[in-house]
């Protein structure tokens, strides 16, 4: 599974390279500077930081209860279903 993975991300990349090429992306007077590689660095960990805490925050709040009591009280407050709107 980790090999296939891998090769997923390495076709990504390619792939992406190579549409970077196609639109006439990579020559000299479009290079890319250590401040913008540092802003890009940044932005995918920020990025990846951002979408962990929040996996993390479902998990836990899944865990703890707090999102049956809230489906409980949402069940209910609904009609029964051979009532008419």
């Amino acid at each position: 599974m980790i090999a296939f993975l891998l090769a997923m991300l390495l076709a990504a990349g390619v792939g992406g390279i190579m549409a970077w090429n196609a639109v006439g992306g990579g020559g000299p007077e479009q290079e890319i500077s250590l401040h913008g590689f540092i802003a890009l660095g940044l932005g995918i960990v920020g990025s990846l930081v951002v979408g962990g805490g929040l996996m993390a925050l479902v998990f836990f709040s899944s865990r703890s209860g707090h999102d049956q009591a809230v489906h409980e009280d949402g069940v209910r407050r609904m009609p029964p279903d051979d009532t008419p709107l």
